[in-house]
């Protein structure tokens, strides 16, 4: 069993490369992709900062989610870290390519894995997507897909206010599950047999998605696919750390950072000793 993390872990230097990996998201939904990561390399330390203060992003418009992705993107450089995974679907759509040209560092965003395993696992060619308004007006994973296969038929569908009830006091409630079941519907009136959960918050209520479309729709999610490009891309760039050590996580927040440790076990599953406060002020303040 992994261990706790501690209060102030020691970002130790080993071989091969031990600088830390940055993972971001407006909130909690990002912490789906860092436990694939954690289980997939769980040799590298990792930084994961929740901009909660600013949550949620999925209805802003797309130069301001922009904007915030480049500033924590900035910031997170600054850290030291070897490379930035950009784990919210809203500031992929918004900024990947922004954050590619300015940062010194690999980005991976959650968009294109998510795309290609749907493409892979649809066997009538009609998949659905669902994600924050941000996400669907962006139109990556409409572009993305038809460039994989031209005749897949795509419904995507924005979902206002999921992922606010998913961070709510009551992820499992009867809101929830009813907003779920309004959101699946018309999907499943257009017969898709493979749906994308094209917001990392989503895969948190995964049994409530589940219920709600069946045995016969395959639920698509970035986080598995995510953690194995990262994976590919460190190896690749030769920055995988080789050796025996655990890794350990540093969490960093925008809003409270109490909040954030016990929402943050909730849906982690894993005790969080400490969680550090950034001020929006000082994400942006040069080093």
């Amino acid at each position: 069993m992994r261990r706790p993390y501690p209060e102030h872990p020691s970002l130790e230097s080993n071989p091969v490369d031990g600088r830390p990996i940055a993972i971001f998201d407006s909130g909690m939904g990002g912490l789906t992709v860092l436990h694939e990561c954690l289980v997939t390399m769980p040799n590298e330390d990792f930084v994961y900062l929740g901009d909660t203060g600013r949550f949620p992003y999925g209805p802003r418009p797309l130069d301001e989610i922009r904007g915030f992705a480049l500033e924590i993107g900035r910031f997170l450089e600054r850290q030291g870290v070897k490379m930035v995974v950009v784990a919210c679907n809203s500031a992929t759509s918004a900024a990947l390519a922004d954050l590619q040209a300015e940062l010194e560092v690999p980005v991976v965003g959650v968009i294109a894995p998510e795309a290609e395993a749907a493409v892979q696992a649809t066997r009538n060619r009609r998949i659905g997507l669902l994600a924050t308004e941000a996400t669907v007006e962006a139109g990556r994973y409409a572009s993305l897909i038809r460039s994989l296969d031209a005749g897949v038929s795509f419904f995507p569908l924005a979902c206002p206010g999921l992922a606010e009830l998913i961070e709510s006091d009551t992820p499992y409630g009867a809101g929830t599950v009813d907003a779920v079941r309004a959101y699946a519907k018309p999907l499943k009136q257009d017969d898709v047999d493979t749906v994308i959960l094209g917001c990392t918050h989503y895969p948190l209520i995964r049994h409530v998605l589940e219920r709600a479309f069946g045995r016969e729709v395959t639920l698509v999610f970035s986080a598995e696919e995510t953690a194995r490009k990262v994976a590919e891309t460190l190896a690749r760039k030769g920055f995988a750390r080789t050796s025996e050590r655990e890794g350990v996580c540093r969490f960093i927040t925008t809003g409270e950072p109490e909040q954030f440790r016990l929402m943050g076990e909730r849906f982690l599953q894993f005790p969080i000793a400490q969680v550090e406060a950034v001020s929006l002020t000082g994400l942006g303040a040069p080093a």
